[in-house]
This record gives structure tokens, sequence and C-alpha cells, in this order.
């Protein structure tokens, strides 16, 4: 259990102002056909409860129970929307200590429909993101600031995603924060109540990885003596359907969305560092490599997403790629491969600039790693020999990427758009599924 702990009240001065709701959010989480769950934080002691109609539908005005913050999870409140029918987009409005909550976003969230065996899968937008500092002076190193160009969310936001991943360092924890729970808490609210973020949060349903800078130290491997509170917190903080996968601890899950299944992995709780001598090093660890594998050869998904914090596929032996742990990542791929496992695309993050890399195949599937990165943090703008770079896809600015899942059952395609922090059109590209997918 947390303990109690006056958090909002003692860091008030330290957190950015938003706006005078008293709330930060709310944000839709995972959905499925008969559930949604929505997240808010309260800036103090509430007492709220969601009331939610389909669209158009006044009339049929369903209500949440009421639930009361508690100081000791920093006043988050989550809410399961669970009188809900497939394929259909709910209004709701926040009712605080008694009264409607005047927010500038009309907010709703959207059911997935019931479409297999019967239509076409839908089309939908996959948004990506990794690397979202923000500054805070009094936590900062000294020096130009590391975070900017916030207006980004707005650009997401305004492309209108049916969903958005967060692909890992989404908070950049500081020293003060790693060592203690108070500093876990503050650090995921400092960063939530961004007034630049708000838009973003209430328009789409978001689902989140971590790495690193979510976890705890730069680089920290799975001896770090507080990652159950890292696991504590991002649980607290995000809305994912699940934590963990069978006989796998971690900050693990796997959802599906129409056509694709969206496997979120966690490259922290079992890793062993590189430069270890006599402990074996390792990203993933062989049950989540295990779990993995089979679950990819279960599913019937054309898409295979894949979501971890460091590349696959970049062959350069630099900082965390996963090319730094040889012997996993080669059994990783071949697996996929001997498998016949097809679709399947990584979605990575960390590395401060996008790419897109290819592992082409003749007798084998091809196997794709889109890296997305920053978002609001520091570009980086050094080159690296990355083997299988898909020309022209290398950028080093802030940016985001949209992921268009269109076409019909038997045309189905996945195309690929990259934009800078104001939203203009980097690059795109196009990616196919085999025949008879």
């Amino acid at each position: 259990m947390w303990r109690t702990l006056p958090l909002l009240a003692a860091l008030a001065g330290s957190l950015p102002t938003v706006a005078q709701s008293g709330i930060i959010g709310p944000m839709p989480g995972h959905t499925d056909l008969l559930e949604s769950t929505i997240w808010l934080q309260c800036q103090g002691p509430c007492r709220v409860k969601l009331d939610y109609w389909k669209a158009g539908r006044p009339d049929s005005l369903l209500s949440t129970p009421e639930l009361t913050s508690d100081p000791a999870t920093a006043h988050v409140l989550k809410f399961r929307m669970d009188q809900v029918v497939p394929g259909t987009t709910y209004r709701y409005r926040v009712v605080k200590d008694g009264e409607v909550v005047d927010l500038e976003d009309s907010l709703s969230f959207t059911t997935q429909a019931l479409w297999k065996y019967r239509t076409d899968p839908p089309p939908f937008t996959l948004a990506l993101g990794s690397c979202a500092y923000i500054n805070e002076a009094a936590h900062d190193r000294p020096g130009k600031p590391y975070g900017g160009d916030y207006g980004i969310f707005n650009a997401i936001a305004a492309d209108r995603p049916d969903l958005m991943l967060w692909l890992g360092d989404n908070i950049y924890l500081r020293e003060s924060d790693w060592g203690s729970r108070t500093g876990y808490l503050h650090r995921h609210t400092h960063t939530r109540s961004l007034p630049e973020l708000q838009h973003l949060l209430r328009s789409t349903h978001h689902y989140a990885i971590w790495d690193d800078h979510d976890f705890g130290p730069n680089d920290a491997d799975g001896s770090f003596i507080h990652a159950p509170l890292a696991l504590e917190a991002f649980e607290l903080f995000w809305a994912n359907p699940t934590t963990g996968a069978p006989g796998v601890p971690g900050a693990i899950t796997a959802f599906s969305w129409y056509d694709a299944d969206l496997f979120l992995l966690d490259n922290r709780t079992h890793r062993v560092n590189s430069d270890n001598r006599t402990n074996a090093p390792q990203l993933l660890g062989q049950a989540q490599v295990d779990w993995l594998v089979q679950a990819l050869k279960y599913s019937d998904a054309t898409f295979k997403l894949v979501a971890v914090g460091g590349q696959v596929l970049n062959t350069a032996m630099v900082f965390e790629n996963h090319a730094n742990f040889p012997e996993e990542r080669a059994e990783l791929l071949s697996r996929i491969r001997e498998e016949g496992i097809t679709g399947v695309i990584f979605l990575t993050g960390d590395r401060h600039f996008t790419e897109l890399s290819h592992l082409p195949g003749e007798e084998a599937p091809d196997i794709w790693d889109l890296t997305v990165s920053p978002l609001t943090s520091s570009a980086y703008q050094r080159e690296e020999d990355n083997q299988l770079r898909v020309e022209g896809t290398r950028v080093e600015q802030r940016n985001y990427a949209l992921l268009h899942f269109e076409g019909g059952k038997n045309d189905r395609q996945l195309r690929i758009t990259v934009h800078d922090a104001a939203g203009a059109f980097l690059w795109e590209r196009t990616i196919t599924p085999p025949a008879g997918r």
C-alpha cells in the first residue's frame, strides 16, 4: 500500500498551472468492446463521478460510482465504463464535488466495433512518440533547458488519432525523484499536469511502455532497488489493460485493435546490462522472449506490433540498442522467422531520432522496426552505421509518427507518416502484408 503523503499540497509550488478545473486530464485509457477506462487526477482532495451517454443520445445517461481521491495515490482516480456496447462513441462529463466541471474540450471515448466474421477491418490511426521531457528548473541540470516545443502535443491531437502509444522515456525522472515514492509521484504529476498536454490527453485513448527514464537512473537495469516503486507509479498513471504476462512479471501487456495485435514489452525488469561479465547480459530475458514468440505465433492479426523502449533492428552496437545483446537479439529474430510469423513490426523509442529499419526476407518473413523519437527532448544528430535503415527516413528533430491502417481485408496496408513538432509532413512509407494475410 502507498503511504499517505500530502504530495500535491507539499509540491504545489513547483507544478505547472492547469486551468481552474482542479483536475488533470481526464485521459481515456484502454478500451475494448464492452469496457473503457478513464483516468484523471485531482489537484487536491475530491469526490468525482463520470456521467456518460451515447453521442447524440443524451436520454441514455449513465453514471459511474462516485470515487473519493486519496493523497497516498496523488489523488489519481480511474473509472471503469462498463455499461457500454461495441462500436459506439460516448460523450461524458466530470462531476467533481457535486458540480459539473467546465472544461475547454468536448469529452468522448469510443468502444471498439465487433467486426470479425462480419465486415472488413475498420480503418484506424495510431499515434507514436517517445522521449517527452518537461522542464522543471528547480530539478533540472544547469544550462540550456533540455525540453521544448510542447506544442507538438496539440499537433498530434489535431491529427485525431484513434489511439496513442507512448514509447518510453515519458517522464524523465531526475536525481531528486528515483530515490523515493514522493519523487516518483511528483515526476509523473509534474509531467501529466503540463497545460499544453491536456487537449491531447482528453482527445484519444492512451497506452504506454516504459524505458530507463520512467524506471530509474539512466540505463538502469533489473538490479535497481526501487523497481517496485517505479512499477507502482507506472500502473497508477497509465491505464493499460493489464500488467505482466503469464509467468513474466513487469510492465508488460498486450491488446488488440482491430486487425493489429499490440505487444507492449518491458526492457528494464529482466535486464542485465551488456557490460556484466559474471551475469549473462539480457535485454528482455528468456521468459519474456518465450512468451512473446508464443504470443506472436498464436496471433492471427494482419499486423503484429511489438513495442519496446530501445531499437531492435539497428545494427550499430551503441548505447542501449538490442545489438549490444547479440545472442538474445539473434534468438528472437531467428525464432520469429523459423515460426513463419508474418507482419511483425517493432515500435521503438529512446534514440532521440526517428528512422525506419527493415530486415528483408527471401524465404523468411520481413521484419520492420520503426523508431520514433523525440517528442519534446533534445534531438540527437550523430550518424550511425545502421545497415538496415530505410534510406530517407532518418529525422533529427522533434517529431511524431502516425500509423494509418487502411484498406479492406484483401488489400490491407499500413501507411506510416512522420511529422515535425508543428505537424508538418516529413516522410511517408507503406508496408503491405504478404498475400493471403
